[in-house]
């Protein structure tokens, strides 16, 4: 069953990769305010708090980290190994060193994924299926990065039939 939640997350990897840059240059041209890309190599397969992840690996910001954080299988179609949802996580996180503009760029770039999301509806092959609809949550802004760190959290659901 760790292969359906692994196959969501490269699947959803594949989409952010591929859409996030042109997004993310529209919603910055929409509001005016200047957003840095996202490279690809920051949007990473990798449940890890920041904290961790700064003290181990020295993050670079902004940065995505998405993963599947559970699994459900109610059997819906019968004889199928698998036939149900992954629920997966998107996490954005943005740093800067004065607070001014830090939850404004975070929105931003939080739009720029769910834009993405919303223009992936349907069907992703391989047993996958996204129906539309997440959760964004927004967090609180602590220490960390260059000095002052924000994440939001984008959470779906991805039907899987195995």
């Amino acid at each position: 069953m760790a292969s359906a939640g692994s196959r969501a997350e490269g699947k959803l990897l594949e989409i952010l990769a591929n859409g996030l840059s042109a997004r993310i240059a529209m919603v910055s041209e929409a509001e005016g305010t200047p957003l840095g890309e996202i490279p690809a190599g920051q949007i990473v397969r990798q449940n890890v708090s920041a904290d961790l992840e700064e003290k181990s690996a020295g993050a670079s910001y902004p940065a995505i980290r998405l993963y599947c954080e559970k699994l459900s299988n109610p059997l819906r179609e019968k004889f199928r190994r698998f036939s149900g949802q992954a629920h997966m996580a998107i996490e954005v996180r943005v740093t800067r060193d004065r607070l001014e503009g830090l939850e404004r760029s975070l929105q931003l770039y939080a739009d720029a994924v769910m834009q993405v999301l919303d223009a992936s509806r349907g069907d992703w092959g391989e047993g996958l299926f996204y129906a539309g609809g997440y959760e964004a949550v927004f967090g609180a802004v602590k220490r960390g990065g260059r000095a002052f760190m924000q994440a939001a959290r984008i959470s779906l659901e991805v039907e899987v039939s195995d």
